[in-house]
């Protein structure tokens, strides 16, 4: 079912559909208005099938946008008349981006486009063999108008090797570090072992049979400081059906695992890997970056636990969040209950260094 410009010319079976927030009445008013603490449902779709494409914006139904937006609204899927969904997440976080902001950025899976990347997209296909639906929840402050476009195929009956889509958002916030008080910032950063993977950053904790294909990933650094601070130096670790440490991928450093290198800060988006924000100076505030394996899924038989180091040895306390894309048999295990939105607010931005403070860490100042 894998489609590329070589394939585009092959037939093929199915229907082209669409469910959409279009005004009904041939009007123009083609939003849903979802008011604060609703749960509404936008489609629910009969049949075997598989969702191929998203589009969906949003606005508060006010004079001035609303802040954090994208970590106020929810979005839950279920295949096949579930109880529990296969996707949840905050709608920014599961378009691609975290700390409740937008960007503009590409991906192969995952899009924000203009204006200011309110426009999100999916291109992650979802099949289903009896129902699709999906659930929007408000936790704004205002009401919001909504529209989207939902593209499937319907099929008179789905493959039966085709597994479920999953997305779940995680966080931790601080991540369960030491204190640097009394400590070198060498040893801080560098040192002591890690020959458990106890206490690494929990990715993705599923159990089943099916594949990985990636993640975003945001941090927030809140540690201030002087000394290096350089937030990404924990290795990813991924557990494959139970195995114990050293697991059978085990990487060399967040940057690493992110397909980049040499503590970067430098923004990039490319079909499988990128970073939407790199931070500020010293590593500083908020950083959003991603690694889709499209190409390189993660196969697990029994189970899976994808977790990475939050610092070397699990050093550091930063406001971590993620979102993990995977598909699997069903049932899936439930996900862990998603915090209200009190509990997925970003943090304030810390104050930015000084021009003296900068002059002291890199030795010039500010260009």
């Amino acid at each position: 079912m894998h489609h590329n410009l070589s394939s585009l010319s092959l037939a093929r079976s199915g229907r082209s559909k669409r469910e959409s927030s279009y005004d009904r009445s041939g009007g123009n008013k083609d939003y849903y208005s979802i008011v604060p603490g609703e749960n509404k449902q936008i489609c629910r779709i009969q049949g075997a099938g598989a969702i191929t494409h998203i589009w969906m914006t949003m606005a508060t139904d006010a004079p001035r946008e609303e802040q954090y937006l994208p970590r106020k609204i929810v979005m839950r899927m279920y295949w096949d008349n579930e109880s529990e969904p296969s996707v949840e997440a905050p709608i920014g976080d599961f378009f691609g981006m975290g700390h409740g902001l937008t960007r503009n950025f590409t991906s192969a899976a995952l899009m924000m486009s203009p204006e200011d990347g309110k426009a999100f997209n999916s291109f992650f296909r979802m099949p289903f063999a009896s129902e699709a639906r999906i659930e929007i929840e408000s936790e704004a402050s205002e009401p919001i108008k909504f529209y989207f476009y939902i593209d499937y195929e319907q099929y008179d009956k789905l493959p039966d090797n085709e597994l479920r889509f999953h997305a779940e958002w995680r966080r931790e916030c601080p991540t369960d570090g030491v204190s640097d008080q009394g400590m070198d910032n060498a040893y801080f950063e560098f040192g002591g072992k890690n020959t458990t993977g106890d206490g690494n950053y929990v990715i993705l904790d599923a159990v089943g049979r099916g594949h990985y294909v990636g993640c975003n990933f945001n941090v927030h650094n809140l540690r201030e400081t002087r000394e290096w601070n350089w937030y990404g130096e924990g290795d990813d670790m991924i557990f494959i059906d139970g195995e114990s440490w050293p697991p059978s991928i085990h990487g060399t450093g967040m940057e690493d695992y992110f397909n980049t290198a040499w503590c970067p800060q430098q923004e990039v988006c490319t079909p499988y890997h990128g970073i939407i924000m790199g931070g500020g100076w010293n590593w500083s505030g908020k950083i959003s970056t991603y690694r889709y394996h499209i190409l390189d899924p993660i196969m697990f038989d029994k189970s899976i636990k994808v977790t990475i180091e939050h610092g070397h040895n699990n050093h550091r306390s930063d406001d971590v969040s993620s979102t993990a894309y995977w598909y699997q048999d069903e049932p899936h295990r439930p996900f862990s209950p998603l915090p209200k939105v009190a509990g997925r607010m970003p943090l304030p931005d810390l104050k930015p260094f000084d021009s003296t403070s900068i002059k002291q860490i890199f030795g010039h100042d500010n260009p």
